[in-house]
This record gives structure tokens, C-alpha cells and sequence, in this order.
């Protein structure tokens, strides 16, 4: 998104690193609201205002397309008839304006737990308790796919079977192997 607001890679580049920060953003995730974050992160950077304004309402744009293989296999999930449901860290107020235009992907998960709503972030033990409890599992029960291996490893702490997410075939493989889905 931002990109195209940039003369150049390096102001690009120092905009991320500096202004809008991974860790500035995780606030999200955390649950502060992006009115409060913004607020502040502008009253520190009032020469890049416009462009902080611009993230929240804008944050769906910041956001790739599906992980090559993925919907497939949610979709072949759901068809064999197994139960989805998802952690995400995720701001609340972001995923509720995010979630319709992806609702053809999401909208097969019986519940997900929004880490921004619920104030938990992962890898916090927290929410994956909260997560089991919600959705009526016990940790042996459920399967937890992630990219970031501390997050498989937080899961694996409450007895989930964890998975370190490395590119859907190799997922889809380790489904097979649990018995998950057919071979």
C-alpha cells in the first residue's frame, strides 16, 4: 500500500522501519485500538500523519493473496467434513472490516479466536486454552498449523499436535499422516 506514497525505496524503507513499525503494529494485535495508536504514532511523526491515517482503514490492501495451496486445502477440509477453526493475531476492529472479503475462504471455520479481541496474543499459553475451551477440544484433538515455530511450540505446551507451517503440501502430507484426511 505504501509503495506507491514513496519517492523512493529509502523512504519507503524508513517509513517501515522507523514509523510503522512491526512492534508499533502488534499493538493491534494486542488489542489497542488504532485510533489511540495512530494518535500517538502522529504526534511523534506529524510529517507522515496522512500516511499513518492511512494504514488502518487501508490494512486489508497491506495483506497478500491466500498462501499458494491453502484455500484448496481448507476447501478439501471442510468437504471431508472437518471441523475448522482458527487463532489468528489479528486486530479486531481490522479482521471484522478484513473478514468480508475473504469470508469465501474464512466462512468455513466454525469460530476463530481474534487475538485483538480477546487481548491475548500467541505465543501466550493464554489463548491457546482459551482456544480449546471454545471450541469444545482437548489438546490431543486438534491440529495447529503456524509458520513462526515459537507459536507451534506454545501450542504443543498445551498438548496440540503442532505443525510448523513450511508450504501446504508438506501440510497436507502430515494431515495424511494423522489420519486427518485421505491419502
Amino acid at each position: 500500500m505504501y509503495e506507491r506514497l514513496f519517492e523512493n525505496e529509502q523512504a519507503l524503507d524508513a517509513f517501515l522501519s522507523q514509523v510503522v513499525t512491526k512492534e508499533w503494529h502488534f499493538q493491534h494485535d494486542a488489542g489497542r485500538p488504532f485510533a489511540e495508536t495512530s494518535a500517538e504514532l502522529s504526534a511523534l511523526y506529524p510529517e507522515h500523519a496522512d500516511k499513518i491515517a492511512l494504514w488502518g482503514p487501508q490494512f486489508g490492501d497491506q495483506l497478500g493473496p491466500p498462501i499458494p495451496g491453502m484455500a484448496e486445502l481448507v476447501e478439501e477440509l471442510d468437504s471431508a467434513g472437518v471441523p475448522l477453526f482458527g487463532i489468528t493475531n489479528f486486530s479486531g476492529e481490522f479482521w471484522r472490516a478484513w473478514m468480508p472479503q475473504v469470508d469465501w475462504l474464512f466462512g468455513r471455520f466454525q469460530d476463530i479466536v481474534v487475538s485483538g479481541d480477546e487481548k491475548l496474543v500467541k505465543p501466550d499459553p493464554a489463548i491457546y486454552a482459551l482456544a480449546l475451551e471454545r471450541f469444545g477440544l482437548q489438546g490431543p484433538d486438534a491440529v495447529f498449523v503456524d509458520d513462526l515455530p515459537v507459536n507451534v511450540e506454545a501450542a504443543r505446551g498445551q498438548g496440540i499436535h503442532g505443525v510448523v507451517f513450511t508450504g501446504a503440501e508438506a501440510f497436507r502430507a502430515e494431515l495424511v499422516r494423522l489420519g486427518v484426511l485421505a491419502g
